[in-house]
């Protein structure tokens, strides 16, 4: 049990109004360490610029201290500032700067686990207030934007036998594309949605289908049943003229099998060895297109430290005055990322798409990485 300076700012953060976690934080870190600069830094929605909670610059720049911090999740320290990272289970949030910070080991571990008790102070009240929301937005949403990043779990997780990110592009204007995820310990249930249609109408659309698989999920249904009742909940209410692809996965943590249901789905890639390959799936129909369809599951075998891609349409068919981003350019770019974190891989991949179109994705794009790292004790 911890005690002193750093149990007393997590107690300082426990009772702090919803509003005022950093001012409360920032006055019982003056009296205890004698920092008197304090500032969070959180990521954007696109992962490509940290954005002060107060009135400071950005930090756009991928060499800055700050970035170093976020992509290593690990303290740094540079001219007697301390920038340290915020999340929690893996969800990266930011970074908190912090000056000045002697360069003392004992005060920077105190300082990082106060780092991670900020973030899961802010994944506690987020709910509750748009403060931290509404200053992690480099613009303004779109409507059906907000609804699909309310509908996300996270951004990333972390556990033992495996790591998970996923993004969504693009980011501010996002319509019809998402993930869902849930582990218990024992099993990982993922679902991505190639979404269909513009604008609220789409988002619509993914947010019946991704409540209509969690239902189903968290009544114990196994996966094909999951799939069928969200079939069913999309049929009932628009009668066949509007559908979407999905792709919905089961991981047994223990034994690495991955049961999987393609209901015309985004494409799913593995990366085993330095080696690209696209897992055949048995193609069937869409979530929502015909009454009663019959889903059925298949079962594949993951190694040890096998790396999974899922990709909707919006990758591929990405394209640059008539170019297509194409099968080539993303197998080159999926080996690049095996030395990568998941959520690094994501957005590598992101960033890479961005350049190829010189700018914003025109169609929705979503990418889910996941590593399953094997059984553990």
């Amino acid at each position: 049990m911890t005690s002193g300076p750093e149990a007393r700012a997590r107690q300082v953060l426990t009772e702090a109004p919803v509003d005022l976690l950093l001012d409360r934080l920032a006055g019982e870190l003056v009296r205890a360490y004698r920092i008197t600069d304090v500032e969070l830094f959180q990521v954007d929605y696109r992962l490509s610029v940290l954005l002060p909670l107060g009135a400071g610059e950005p930090l756009a720049g991928p060499g800055h201290p700050a970035w170093h911090c976020f992509d290593h999740q690990q303290p740094v320290l540079a001219e007697g500032v301390g920038w340290f990272p915020v999340g929690m289970r893996g969800e990266r949030r930011g970074v908190l700067r912090l000056a000045p910070v002697p360069d003392d080991r004992a005060t920077v571990e105190e300082l990082t686990r106060i780092g991670t008790a900020l973030g899961h102070e802010l994944a506690a009240v987020t709910a509750g207030t748009d403060v931290y929301r509404a200053s992690r937005r480099a613009r303004r949403l779109t409507l059906a934007a907000e609804m699909q990043w309310e509908l996300l779990p996270g951004r990333s997780r972390d556990r033992p036998s495996f790591r998970l990110a996923g993004q969504l592009e693009p980011a501010y204007a996002v319509r019809g594309d998402s993930f869902d995820w849930s582990d218990d310990g024992d099993r990982l249930w993922l679902s991505t949605i190639n979404g269909t249609g513009e604008g609220v109408a789409a988002s619509m659309l993914t947010a019946l289908a991704t409540h209509a698989l969690r239902n189903a999920r968290r009544g114990g249904l196994d996966l094909a049943d999951q799939v069928a009742l969200a079939d069913q909940a999309i049929y009932a209410l628009h009668r066949g003229e509007q559908h979407l692809s999905a792709l919905v996965m089961e991981l047994d943590l223990a034994s690495g099998v991955l049961t999987v249901v393609d209901a015309g789905s985004p494409r799913l890639m593995r990366l085993r060895d330095g080696e690209v390959t696209e897992q055949v799936l048995d193609k069937q129909f869409p979530l929502g297109m015909f009454e009663g369809t019959d889903y059925q599951h298949q079962r594949f075998e993951l190694r040890r430290d096998d790396r999974l891609f899922v990709l909707s349409d919006g990758v591929l068919d990405a394209t640059d005055q008539h170019v297509r981003y194409g099968e080539t350019a993303l197998d080159r770019f999926l080996r690049r990322t095996g030395p990568m974190t998941p959520l690094a891989a994501v957005r590598s991949l992101i960033g890479d798409l961005r350049a190829f179109v010189a700018g914003e994705l025109i169609d929705d794009a979503v990418v889910v990485c996941l590593d399953w790292t094997g059984p553990q004790p």
